[in-house]
């Protein structure tokens, strides 16, 4: 096939997260496994126009808001150039980018989650109610009768709720990287990571809260924020603020190596979010035996953390500080819910989603897509 992938951004760009590792990742895969693969996201300073990597293309155009136009513009001059798309897969990540407007192949909608909560937070009031309109009310109707995916149970209940029909949507899971083997011990004093990017809605400032409420219970706890981003200085400044300039380390954007070196190293995870689709930076700690203290009501962090077994949801900062202490104390807890983690991490694999998007794909392609098959059925294929 000749698949075409929307993107606002790639792993490249310094705002690049989970949402970008599944669509390169799922890229990858099914480059390799011989589909002609071209993904279109946001051109930004010191990345190439063009490049190829790991078997398909990477076509940068546009910049955070242009991104939108200037890549259906360059998609529509591929096609003419090098032979029509088999089938376009839009991201919506708030905003899609409308394709079914200008193209005449099947479409599919990757929705990780809904942005509900997101809009007021990074925008003010009148864009956050044009955005949250444009994507509950207007989304929903231009890709009317389109397949969707979407990353978990939660998002697709979500989707349902904004009129989307079920049998539309498929459930294809995040994978989880076969953990590097670095040979690293876990710190010798308590250690919790924060792993993401640095902006508003990922609430980092929630995790600083926490560890100002735990550090007289937990003494030499340190909290070590691994990513960037442009609210960075917004967390900084917190921090200073409650006092724990000293007892937060910002590790900034770092390389996989040392990603999972801190992952490796670290007692708990905390997930402050208030919405994730699914959960990678979850996935990725508990591939390391490591539990995530977050949220309920997050989006599918509850999918990714099996509450109480896993790791633990809680409710607000309060319960957050208090659960992080209980598991830096009890290190016997601690390894058990670590080990489960480790265990449920591993029946996502990249492989098993990328298998399941290209059956996917084939089915759109061929017009020949049976109605969606309930959650379960679509979990047992996204991880088989």
């Amino acid at each position: 096939m000749r698949i075409a992938l929307l993107n606002w951004r790639d792993l490249t760009h310094p705002e690049g997260g989970g949402a970008e590792r599944y669509a390169q990742t799922v890229c990858a895969g099914l480059a390799r496994r011989g589909h002609d693969v071209t993904m279109f996201c946001a051109a930004h300073p010191g990345a190439a126009p063009v490049e190829e990597i790991d078997g398909y293309r990477i076509v940068r155009r546009g910049g955070r808001s242009t991104v939108y136009p200037a890549a259906l513009r360059a998609l529509l001059r591929s096609g003419r150039a090098h032979g029509a798309y088999d089938v376009v897969v839009d991201t919506q990540n708030g905003l899609p980018f409308w394709s079914p407007l200008v193209t005449s192949v099947p479409v599919v909608s990757l929705v990780h989650h809904v942005h509900r909560e997101q809009w007021p937070v990074v925008f003010g009031p009148v864009m956050a109610r044009v955005g949250w309109a444009l994507e509950s009310r207007v989304s929903p109707r231009v890709y009317r009768g389109h397949t969707y995916v979407t990353v978990s149970g939660r998002s697709r209940d979500e989707l349902i709720g904004l009129g989307v029909r079920g049998e539309d949507i498929h459930v294809i899971h995040n994978g989880t990287d076969r953990p590097m083997a670095l040979g690293v011990p876990r710190a010798s004093s308590p250690t919790v990571v924060v792993l993401g990017r640095l902006v508003p809605h990922k609430r980092v400032e929630l995790a600083i809260d926490a560890l100002e409420r735990l550090r007289h219970l937990v003494p030499g706890v340190e909290l070590r924020i691994v990513g960037d981003g442009w609210w960075r200085h917004r967390i900084e400044e917190h921090a200073r603020e409650v006092g724990l300039a000293g007892a937060v380390r910002f590790l900034g954007f770092v390389d996989e190596v040392t990603k999972h070196r801190e992952l490796s190293r670290a007692w708990v995870a905390l997930a402050p979010s208030a919405k994730e689709g699914w959960g990678l930076n979850v996935v990725e700690a508990a591939s390391h035996g490591v539990p995530t203290v977050a949220h309920h009501g997050a989006g599918g962090l509850s999918e990714s953390i099996v509450d109480g077994r896993t790791g633990v949801l809680v409710d607000d900062v309060e319960g957050m500080a208090r659960e992080t202490a209980r598991l830096l104390h009890d290190g016997a807890a601690r390894t058990v819910m670590g080990e489960r983690a480790r265990e449920h991490a591993a029946l996502h694999s990249w492989q098993g989603a990328v298998e399941s998007w290209e059956r996917l794909l084939e089915r759109v392609v061929a017009r020949d897509l049976p109605l969606g098959a309930p959650v379960g059925q679509q979990r047992e294929a996204a991880t088989a």
